[in-house]
């Protein structure tokens, strides 16, 4: 392990089971959830017709699909501006997986939303560090979070 690695990784061990991040919140526009439908070929009228979901649906309007939550993590959380890398020395940073994923809450369109984001786990794996985080969707004026999961990514340096 190189010195950036390990210095990131006593850095991280001193954080675990505290909250590593909280992004600016996210308006979530019929516009982002539109192109998530084109994206995955997920058009249901819950998410795409405002019209029926304002007559028929149980939320008064379209609602994000629950997987749009979650593949925000990565921009939420800072994680694509390679001009400030998550520590100094990192050069990649790959998304491993999730242990665990719930969608407890519904992200109306205009709800805003922002991460929330507490360290789990960290400890070296293969050539990096493998950072577990919980990752929480808040909805602004909202109790219950949109989204919950566990994610795991690797740190390479």
């Amino acid at each position: 392990m190189n010195d950036a690695a390990a210095g990131a990784l006593a850095e991280l061990q001193a954080q675990v089971g505290q909250e590593v991040h909280c992004s600016e919140w996210l308006e979530v526009s019929q516009d982002l959830v539109n192109r998530f439908a084109d994206a995955t070929g997920d058009h249901q009228w819950i998410h795409v017709d405002p019209d029926r979901a304002a007559a028929e649906s149980p939320y008064g309007g379209t609602i994000a699909h629950g997987y749009l939550t979650l593949s925000l993590y990565p921009m939420l959380r800072g994680l694509v501006d390679g001009d400030k890398p998550m520590f100094p020395g990192v050069t990649n940073v790959i998304n491993y997986g999730l242990n665990k994923l719930r969608f407890p809450n519904a992200v109306r369109v205009g709800n805003r939303i922002r991460a929330r984001c507490t360290l789990v786990n960290v400890e070296e794996a293969k050539g990096s560090l493998q950072i577990t985080e919980q990752y929480a969707v808040e909805v602004e004026g909202e109790e219950r979070p949109a989204c919950v999961a566990e994610c795991v990514m690797r740190l390479y340096f």
